[in-house]
């Protein structure tokens, strides 16, 4: 065989080994896409073609009127208990991916089939291309009965991927990567453009998808490992080849929306008790083995936020809020919302969880990510890699040992039912679980509370609510006039801490004692 003939095949993702009886195997792995982001990353940045323009004039409601047929779906025919649903491209899909299938045959091309969609109408479906191209692909699994499958993790726009367990409805998404995201120069979108699917066997409960990113400032090659169920499982090694130096490098972010909360105004007009998909950052600091946790605003400017850390264990964006009263909407079911957690494998060194908040004036808009950044810049030419493991389902997905924060409330200081000092909050915090239920309600429970250099902490005391079984810490505080509100807070016993770090920032004319908005 010519060594041109070898570097073909190499080039084409196949690595062909001829055994003596002539016959094939085709063996395919993440070191061949890790190549193929090298190579690119050698190459100048050319963007993806994009789609015809009445496709991304689509209205959101147009674009759900196109739907994939079930029984079309990849690996229908099969014993595998996977299966595969195609996206068609369209509004914010703007441009097609390729996507490839791997099985004991080889490694080929699925095909562009318009016939496998649905159309709204006659009209639309004559403008399809026959070589229009998929925007992505949805995963399906029986999760719930054997002969029901269900949707469980996509893949489509950008980087993007969201993943549920089984008794979520899909929300916050994951991507690939996250570059100068909230920076005044503007974010940039890499994007994946390729993916191979591993087909599983027939009594699998997991399986494979590799992905070829693409970007101006950055390519990457990417496995993960899937496991769909109650918590739906995703084991990512990503490895990174840097173009060039970026402002804001962030990885395994995550992407949620945060409208409004107990812990904010509601918006004039509204009936709805609460509108997000995740109520806070949770992040368990490896050094400190500190957990703290973060619940999220919807502000009137872009916002900004740098935790520390060191040997990161964790983080991710909670929707803790699952009682359906806490949002009584019968069409959305925000209570169903996923949190999703970043376990980080291995050392990840000194960093930050760097929390994006944005304005938003409608649920419709994910207007809040999070990420982790390297302390030291990754320059061009280099490249990093990082494994981490994706959970998606309820807040048990952490493995937390201590009491939470289960809700937060923020109201006027000088009103009854608040306190009497002009200018000040009143802060409610609920604590439980851990250590805390199992506490006699008269035991010695105390509260620490601090404020940044310009916030005072007028009073702070903690006592049991017996309605709900919690523990209330209740403060009183005062930022000086236009000031960040900025306060940190916790519950001990004989020294000892029972609660996470529960930590806040409120900016000033932020609407809760009616000024702002």
């Amino acid at each position: 065989m010519s060594l041109a003939l070898v570097r073909g095949l190499f080039g084409a993702g196949l690595f062909v080994l001829f055994s003596h009886a002539a016959q094939a195997e085709v063996s395919f792995d993440l070191g061949i896409v890790v190549e193929k982001a090298r190579k690119l990353a050698e190459q100048p940045y050319q963007a993806p073609p994009e789609v015809p323009q009445f496709l991304q004039e689509l209205s959101y409601a147009q674009y759900q009127e196109i739907r994939f047929k079930p029984d079309l779906s990849l690996w229908g025919n099969s014993e595998s208990k996977f299966r595969v649903m195609m996206a068609s491209p369209g509004t914010y899909y703007s441009h097609a991916v390729a996507i490839n299938e791997i099985d004991s045959e080889g490694v080929r091309p699925v095909p562009f089939d318009k016939s496998s969609f649905n159309y709204p109408n006659d009209t639309l479906a004559k403008r399809i291309p026959a070589d229009l191209g998929y925007a992505g692909f949805r995963l399906t699994y029986p999760m719930e009965t054997a002969t029901v499958q269900n949707q469980f993790l996509s893949f489509a726009g950008a980087s993007y991927f969201r993943g549920v367990g089984t008794n979520n409805r899909f929300g916050v998404s994951a991507r690939g990567i996250a570059v100068d995201t909230g920076l005044r120069t503007g974010e940039e979108y890499p994007a994946f453009i390729e993916y191979w699917l591993e087909r599983p066997a027939a009594n699998s409960d997991s399986m494979v998808v590799f992905g070829l990113l693409n970007g101006p400032s950055v390519t990457g090659a990417y496995r993960f490992r899937v496991f769909p169920g109650e918590t739906t499982r995703v084991e990512v090694t990503a490895t990174l080849f840097m173009r060039r130096e970026v402002g804001l490098l962030g990885l395994a972010p995550l992407t949620s929306m945060f409208y409004y909360g107990e812990n904010t105004p509601r918006p004039h007009g509204e009936w709805r008790p609460q509108v997000h998909d995740s109520d806070g950052l949770l992040i368990n600091n490896g050094v400190s083995g500190e957990w703290l946790w973060r619940p999220l605003i919807n502000p009137h400017g872009l916002r900004m936020s740098y935790f520390q850390t060191e040997d990161i264990r964790g983080f991710g964006l909670l929707q803790r809020d699952n009682d359906f009263a806490r949002f009584e909407d019968l069409e959305a079911r925000y209570e169903k919302r996923p949190s999703a957690w970043v376990e980080t494998k291995d050392n990840w060194g000194k960093g930050e969880v760097v929390l994006v908040e944005i304005p938003s004036r409608a649920e419709t808009n994910d207007n809040i990510v999070a990420f982790w950044r390297p302390s030291e810049p990754v320059r061009a030419g280099e490249d990093i890699t990082r494994e981490y493991t994706l959970h998606f389902g309820d807040t048990s997905i952490t493995g937390q040992p201590s009491a939470v924060a289960m809700q937060t409330f923020i109201g006027d200081g000088n009103r009854v039912g608040g306190g009497n000092v002009e200018g000040a909050y009143r802060i409610i915090v609920d604590f439980a679980g851990g250590r805390l239920d199992a506490l006699d309600p008269q035991a010695s429970v105390v509260s620490s509370a601090s404020g940044a250099a310009d916030v005072e902490i007028l009073e702070h005391f903690v006592e049991y609510s017996e309605p709900d079984k919690s523990w209330r810490l209740s403060m009183l505080v005062r930022p000086a006039q236009e000031a960040l509100m900025s306060v940190r807070a916790y519950l001990s016993m004989n020294g000892e801490p029972l609660t996470e770090t529960w930590t806040y920032e409120l900016p000033p004319n932020a609407g809760v004692r009616g000024q702002g908005r």
